[in-house]
């Protein structure tokens, strides 16, 4: 579905009398407005293939209507959710939920809707249909040779799908370890899963990276062969300088300083990308923003302090996708608001003044460094990232106009009540 330029318009028109007011003022308070529109314009956050139809937990899952039946829907309807916003152009593909069976036509109709092909992402932790060897006890961990060659060959096969779509980066997260004492040997598994990851980045093309990413619990509670960011980053380290740590902000143990481990991997280089979501108890996969949304600040704080400390390109240089599972919400709905809240946050961090902050630090001055962080945090910054979507050709407010113009209902009555996506 595709919404008419001149409705955009008309729902842009409608609201600017008060956008202008707001920017206005903003804009009076704050410097460089040129600028951070321009960064705002450029960034972009991918959305996976797997985030399209409704989300599920072991317990139950409860699809809603209209959810795209295939690959080439799911790009619609990202194309859709990128033409209301402006800042969602890339599409993550995972593998095998959405193999492209015509890889040029799947290329070409993104390009229609203006998106690329983001990180390819394999999947060993489920057993798929006709599948030969079961990945129950791990898959590069895993004690049988046969089972690791055949999660190694399933890697090789989604680099060869991102070629023929313009991918340039594969994102390995694995399930691999163990739920009691004793099941398997920690450094064996580390071992397996070395030489394993070895043979799969021995596969990259040249310009093309890979995204070792982590999580500390979860399908495995006892141990998690790549559990926390230390052992990802003793990975990326081993394999090479295509070797990436991804930080996914579900994926650590609770009260963890995610923004100091995102510190020191971009300082040491080694910091490859972001699964934006929230959480509560454990990686919950809410909205981005919904649950800590002072946490996110602060990440993005050190990301936008490291980045431009090595002279990185916001938008370029770094993965940035949401992974997140709609459970009770429409899922378009909830991207949307993702997008957002990574918009006004993103935003936010670019107002810190640098200069006062590193002056407060040097001299101790504990109270104005917090209150540094906190006057970028609390300042209202909704009306310029709204200048910057208008500016771009969005929409002045993506889920208003998504609820006006019936997007549910006509996705419902164009795909039927019943439909499941692939995926989680």
């Amino acid at each position: 579905m595709r919404i008419e330029k001149y409705r955009i318009e008309e729902h842009n028109q409608a609201g600017m009398a008060a956008q202008q007011r707001a920017f206005e003022y903003l804009s009076g308070e704050i410097k460089n407005v040129p600028e951070i529109l321009q960064q705002l314009i450029a960034f972009q956050v991918g959305i996976p293939s797997w985030a399209l139809g409704t989300g599920g937990t072991r317990f139950g899952r409860f699809p809603g209507g209209g959810e795209p039946r295939n690959l080439e829907e799911k790009i619609e309807d990202i194309g859709l959710i990128h033409q209301l916003n402006q800042s969602s152009g890339a599409i993550s593909l995972h593998i095998p939920w959405d193999i492209p069976s015509n890889p040029a036509h799947i290329k070409a109709m993104a390009a229609q809707h203006g998106l690329r092909f983001d990180a390819m992402n394999s999947n060993t932790f489920q057993d798929q249909p006709g599948q030969k060897w079961s990945y129950k006890f791990g898959s590069l961990q895993h004690v049988n040779k046969d089972i690791r060659k055949q999660a190694i060959e399933h890697n090789i096969e989604v680099i060869r799908h991102g070629i023929e779509l313009g991918s340039d980066a594969l994102t390995v997260w694995l399930s691999d370890g163990s739920c009691f004492p004793g099941q398997l040997n920690f450094r064996h598994a580390f071992q397996n899963t070395l030489e394993g990851l070895q043979e799969i980045y021995a596969a990259l093309p040249d310009h093309w990276k890979i995204f070792v990413e982590y999580k500390a619990a979860e399908p495995n509670f006892y141990s998690t062969t790549v559990g926390d960011w230390g052992q990802s980053l003793l990975y990326a380290n081993k394999l090479g300088p295509k070797a990436y740590t991804l930080v996914d902000l579900g994926h650590h143990l609770p009260n963890a300083n995610i923004e100091q481990i995102v510190a020191l991997l971009l300082m040491e280089g080694k910091l490859g990308g972001f699964h934006f979501n929230d959480s509560k108890y454990g990686d919950d996969d809410l909205t981005v923003g919904s649950i800590k949304p002072y946490q996110l600040f602060l990440i993005f704080n050190e990301l936008v302090e490291g980045m431009d400390a090595r002279g990185m390109n916001h938008t370029t240089d770094l993965g940035w996708m949401i992974d997140a599972s709609h459970n009770v919400k429409d899922p378009l709905e909830d991207l949307l608001q993702s997008v957002e809240a990574i918009m006004i946050t993103y935003a936010q961090a670019l107002l810190v003044d640098r200069k006062k902050l590193l002056a407060a630090q040097q001299n101790n001055d504990v109270v104005t460094a917090q209150e540094i962080l906190q006057q970028a945090f609390r300042t209202d910054v909704r009306s310029l990232v709204a200048a910057a979507r208008i500016q771009a050709g969005g929409a002045l407010n993506p889920l208003a106009l998504y609820r006006a113009e019936k997007v549910r209902e006509h996705l419902i009555r164009e795909r039927g009540a019943k439909t499941m996506a692939t995926g989680l």
